[in-house]
């Protein structure tokens, strides 16, 4: 094999280039496009881009906030949230949710989004949204470094307890990931990729 030309670099010692490849080389990842409201009943919509699912049973997801923002705090006092699917149609009111607001400002409004009750958790989904998560919180976890040192990042874990789907996207009794037209982060301060149905493909697990 060819000896290829790497860039290398030690992150504490900064990466050398324009932008920080971390969370361009972790791509695509899922948004958290997570709805919360504190013990006052405020409501927020906030998308994160450190999120994923965790556990089968009891099915876990998380996301990772970089600081402590509206939605952990939220989250810490009802202990109850919502993750809602971010698709290519509702991509701009996604990143408008983005927005840095007072903490009494809903997003939804902004947005122009429904925020339509759920069934089981006291938090709003987007009714817009074909997919939502209402989760009751596990843990949040503070992160730190490999030397114990605690980072200003916070993981939010949480237990799902009600999902909602909208049955065009079942056909077959199979949920079909790619018809929603998911869409997921990638790096810099505004890459995204689209999901689509074309570019799926299969592999068939050898075990």
């Amino acid at each position: 094999m060819t000896a290829k030309d790497l860039h290398y670099y030690e992150p504490k010692n900064g990466h050398g280039l324009k932008h920080d490849p971390f969370n361009a080389i972790i791509a695509p990842r899922p948004i958290g496009w997570i709805s919360s409201r504190d013990a006052k009943g405020h409501v927020n919509l906030a998308p994160y881009s450190f999120f994923n699912g965790f556990c089968y049973v009891p099915p876990i997801i998380g996301f990772s906030s970089t600081s402590w923002k509206d939605s952990v705090a939220n989250i810490q006092e009802t202990r109850e949230f919502v993750w809602n699917l971010a698709t290519m149609d509702l991509a701009k009111q996604m990143n408008a949710t983005a927005a840095h607001v007072a903490h009494d400002v809903s997003e939804f409004a902004i947005a122009g989004l429904t925020a339509a009750p759920s069934k089981i958790v006291g938090v709003p989904r987007v009714a817009e949204s074909p997919v939502a998560f209402e989760c009751k919180l596990t843990q949040i976890v503070q992160l730190q470094g490999a030397d114990g040192e605690k980072a200003q990042a916070w993981l939010t874990l949480g237990e799902v307890v009600a999902v909602h789907i909208d049955k065009a996207m079942i056909k077959d009794g199979v949920y079909q990931t790619a018809a929603a037209r998911p869409i997921v982060r990638a790096g810099r301060r505004g890459d995204y990729f689209e999901i689509r149905p074309e570019n799926m493909f299969e592999m068939v697990r050898p075990d």
